[in-house]
């Protein structure tokens, strides 16, 4: 295991939980919401599984809340998978656990839901199988659609003369700040800093990270990379995946989720 250096401490706790909380859950997880409502709406207006004979009031809060719900789960269950790591270059893979996963919690909240609102008499645990099947298609769709929404990566824009500084730069230490920025990598919960001085370790998410280096000219390339445009020294590809060496020697691996528009954007 490396050393975690001196900087690391440096990192105040309120910083770390403020990132944690606000920029990820904001740029990543609102827009999927956002889709679960518009996806709710249309579920209400078509009268989806069978909803259509109750009043529309009805189905469109029904719709909503379920919608909500299933998203809000999403967020959960999409970040516990992304921390292991196992899918990065499988979306599709992906896509398959995060909708298994969350297809048994909403069956069993949409089969409660449904029966107190649309059905009178006791509720039947024999009746909650045929839930399960509806459950899976609309996970699975929903889950297709917030793949779609975030299949471009997160790019930074260079800044005009006479801006200020992107606002990562105060996080390097001290010995890097004069240094040229060529890459960060996210190792377990710490960001690895590659520049034209070395190489040190923050406390930090990359996610954060990204949001915070808009100024620079760059773009995360995987999930665990945000690559400067101008230290890519080298592009190659073969066996359908590209990697860039960068001015330092280090290999970054591309995800074929970013590689068609890092390609069309000019990177390789």
């Amino acid at each position: 295991m490396r050393d975690k250096p001196t900087a690391i401490r440096e990192t105040t706790g309120g910083a770390v939980r403020a990132s944690w909380m606000t920029t990820s859950l904001a740029r990543r997880h609102w827009r999927g919401l956002a889709i679960a409502v518009a996806a709710g709406v249309f579920m209400a207006v078509v009268g989806a599984f069978g909803t259509g004979p109750a009043p529309f009031s009805w189905r469109l809060g029904y719709w909503i809340v379920i919608m909500l719900i299933g998203g809000a789960g999403g967020v959960v269950v999409s970040e516990l998978v992304d921390r292991g790591g196992l899918f990065d270059d499988r979306p599709v893979l992906q896509g398959v656990v995060i909708a298994t996963g969350l297809t048994i919690p909403l069956t069993l909240i949409i089969w409660f839901v449904t029966r107190g609102l649309f059905h009178a008499g006791p509720m039947e645990i024999a009746h909650l199988p045929y839930f399960l099947g509806p459950t899976f298609i609309v996970t699975a769709v929903m889950t297709a659609l917030n793949y779609l929404a975030e299949r471009e990566p997160a790019a930074t824009h260079a800044a005009p003369a006479g801006a200020a500084p992107p606002r990562f730069l105060d996080r390097l230490p001290l010995k890097l700040r004069s240094a040229e920025l060529y890459a960060v990598e996210a190792e377990d919960h710490y960001l690895r800093l590659h520049t034209s001085k070395g190489q040190d370790l923050i406390l930090m998410r990359l996610s954060d990270a990204v949001a915070e280096l808009e100024g620079l000219e760059g773009a995360q390339v995987h999930r665990s990379w945000w690559v400067a445009k101008g230290a890519v020294a080298d592009a190659k590809r073969g066996d359908g995946r590209a990697t860039l060496t960068l001015t330092d020697g280090a290999q970054v691996p591309v995800s074929r989720a970013y590689a068609k528009a890092l390609r069309e954007a000019g990177w390789f």
